[in-house]
């Protein structure tokens, strides 16, 4: 029986060497990274960085860093899939009409747009010539992000996208919840909920935290009545399914991780 259960932990071990040799970087982090590896590595062997966006603001009973927490494990997940970088996390945004809640931060465009292209030229300083901004905080700073993103491109002569996991994932929130999600709704708690469930206090939720966003023309309110805002009235409500949490993760990674692959073949086609 010892030596069956040596053989396993022997053969356990030597899977787990193999996967930790496989990559060509020790960390995939840049502030985890030494700068001699950071000089071997980029960008002969890897040219393309992540770089997670958010804010701190509420979100219902999820925590109030989820726009920071969500991009910043979806790099994670992806960043060898994608042969990428990750660059440390910029957890300070553009909090728009949620400023007032306890917990939030909000910079003004004045200070975050050049601090932002500051990042970028940064960056490409560093020898990359993809940069991914993963984004988890809409409003006024996808307009801001996508704005210097193309600037830093045209400027700088490298390749730049932008991306709003929750937007350009909203087919995946219908197939696995069935419904539209929302600003703190299910989709978003449940991607929370999939990183660390010790984010996401149940027992604080009620239903009557949420509010319908208004149609356009209609009413608004600063601050917004909830910090759970609903895409759709009736929809998107929170339910606590690790199941689903878990399903919807996956997909939406895994759908990012293609987007980001698919652009930066085209470029490359298109020899830009």
């Amino acid at each position: 029986m010892k030596l069956i259960t040596s053989a396993i932990i022997l053969i356990a071990a030597a899977h787990l060497a193999v996967f930790t040799q496989s990559d060509i970087v020790s960390t995939r982090e840049m502030d985890r990274i030494n700068w001699m590896e950071f000089q071997e590595a980029i960008p002969s062997k890897i040219d393309t960085v992540l770089l997670p966006t958010g804010t701190l603001e509420p979100h219902g009973v999820a925590n109030n860093g989820a726009d920071n927490t969500a991009p910043t494990a979806m790099a994670k997940v992806i960043a060898k899939r994608t042969n990428s970088m990750i660059a440390p996390t910029l957890s300070y945004g553009m909090t728009g009409s949620l400023a007032a809640y306890p917990g939030a931060f909000k910079m003004s465009e004045k200070v975050y747009r050049p601090f932002v292209k500051e990042i970028l030229e940064g960056l490409v300083k560093n020898g990359f010539k993809n940069i991914i901004i993963v984004n988890g905080h809409g409003g006024g700073q996808t307009a801001v992000l996508q704005s210097v993103a193309a600037e830093v491109a045209n400027e700088k002569k490298v390749r730049t996208l932008v991306i709003n996991w929750w937007s350009f994932a909203a087919d995946v929130t219908q197939e696995v919840f069935g419904e539209n999600g929302g600003h703190a709704g299910w989709n978003e708690t449940a991607f929370i909920q999939a990183i660390d469930p010790k984010l996401v206090d149940q027992k604080r939720y009620k239903d009557s935290l949420a509010t319908p966003y208004p149609r356009s023309g209609t009413w608004s309110a600063t601050p917004f009545p909830s910090s759970i805002g609903l895409y759709k009235e009736g929809e998107g409500y929170v339910k606590f399914d690790q199941k689903k949490a878990d399903e919807y993760f996956r997909k939406v990674s895994d759908k990012v991780a293609k987007l980001i692959i698919d652009v930066r073949q085209k470029w490359d086609m298109a020899d830009l």
